[in-house]
């Protein structure tokens, strides 16, 4: 049987009654089972304002939407972020009308605060920082950096759902944090995400944002009383980027059991760094918040990493590379040479396969094709 990098787990009897509710209260849109789910991950996380979207691709979007307007960024801001990352960390930066600056990553494959510090200039109004793999990296020194030069701090926690820092969800300084809850996510539903402020001026606004600047929903129209219930005032310019109940009802089911799902992938993660600790030709990347972190993914680097790929295809096994330095894809590729660290980082990782389907004896069966590969 195949071994694939990334595959989710459902609870499929919980979550077909959480959807049947929908089903049978006939909402399925937004609000219903939208507004528990981000009840539930304020409980879970501490973030105070929550809300639930379709994805975390739109909830970088619009976290940078809102603070473009709050404090008035032109045409001309610059905000900083990772050649190693998924397109959309990225993407966002360009829907919003701004302008990406790729920083180089250190060895924990995040943003490297140094690298951050010399991108700086006076055109600088944010940081991207991306926890990939749900790893903290040097955070806290990131975050005492945009401090220093005033600047916001929007935390990319795709891989983070569930990812500690001193016993919190990591975040709690970030100026908006975003996650994602797509398939193969450590919180799966089929797609969706949610953006989380500390300031309800900015909750406000992209609940708006999300609407289509609409300043009153569908299901809180329905809940209100009186004949002109149904009218509404289109106070901006917004997309259609809300979440719907039927995904926030796969969310509450997930997120029951995060905690159990991120303790099992630790465990997955020890046991390869058990059998790759004294084998020479590879290094694995290490999570500075190792006994907190989601462990999202599990990356090596080696040399002769597709050659690597081909060999365990061969073999049925499917790792995965995360990710392609963006600067090799055309519309990044002004920005190629500036970051030699994540370059070569992107020629190296592979990630290998870590979910909740992974036993002890398919990690023994990765490792030993992998020394087998080195040995040839």
């Amino acid at each position: 049987m195949a071994i694939q990098v990334l595959q989710p787990k459902f609870r499929i009897d919980e979550t077909l009654e959480q959807i049947r509710e929908c089903l049978e209260k006939g909402w399925t849109g937004m609000g219903f089972k939208t507004q528990v789910m981000e009840e539930e991950w304020a409980k879970y996380t501490g973030f105070e304002y929550n809300h639930f979207l379709a994805s975390a691709t739109a909830g970088l979007h619009l976290a940078l939407e809102v603070f473009k307007r709050e404090d008035n960024w032109g045409e001309e801001a610059e905000v900083i972020t990772t050649p190693l990352t998924f397109v959309s960390s990225n993407h966002a930066i360009l829907y919003a009308g701004l302008n990406p600056v790729f920083a180089d990553v250190d060895e924990n494959i995040c943003l490297s605060p140094e690298a951050i510090e010399a991108q700086i200039t006076d055109k600088t109004v944010a940081v991207m920082y991306v926890a990939i793999g749900g790893n903290a990296g040097r955070y806290d020194e990131v975050v005492e950096l945009c401090k220093k030069h005033q600047i916001r701090l929007i935390l990319d926690a795709a891989h983070a759902a569930g990812s500690k820092l001193r016993g919190m969800q990591l975040g709690q300084e970030a100026d908006c944090v975003v996650f994602s809850y797509q398939a193969v996510k450590n919180l799966p539903t089929a797609d969706s995400g949610m953006i989380c402020f500390h300031e309800k001026k900015f909750d406000e606004l992209v609940r708006r944002l999300t609407w289509l600047g609409i300043n009153k929903d569908t299901f809180a129209r329905t809940a209100a009383q009186g004949a002109y219930k149904w009218r509404y005032d289109v106070q901006e310019l917004g997309y259609k980027a809300h979440g719907n109940s039927i995904m926030a009802s796969m969310a509450l089911v997930s997120l029951k059991y995060l905690e159990e799902d991120n303790a099992y992938r630790r465990q997955v993660a020890s046991w390869y760094e058990e059998e790759l600790a004294n084998v020479s030709g590879i290094s694995i990347v290490k999570h500075t918040n190792a006994e907190e972190s989601s462990r999202h993914l599990f990356q090596i680097r080696l040399q002769g990493r597709d050659e690597l790929l081909v060999f365990l295809n061969e073999n049925d096994i499917y790792p995965g590379v995360h990710y392609v330095d963006n600067s090799e894809y055309q519309l990044y590729s002004e920005q190629a040479g500036k970051c030699p660290i994540s370059a070569k980082a992107s020629d190296e990782l592979v990630t290998l396969p870590i979910h909740l389907n992974i036993t002890r004896e398919h990690v023994s069966l990765v490792c030993q094709k992998i020394k087998d590969f080195l040995n040839a």
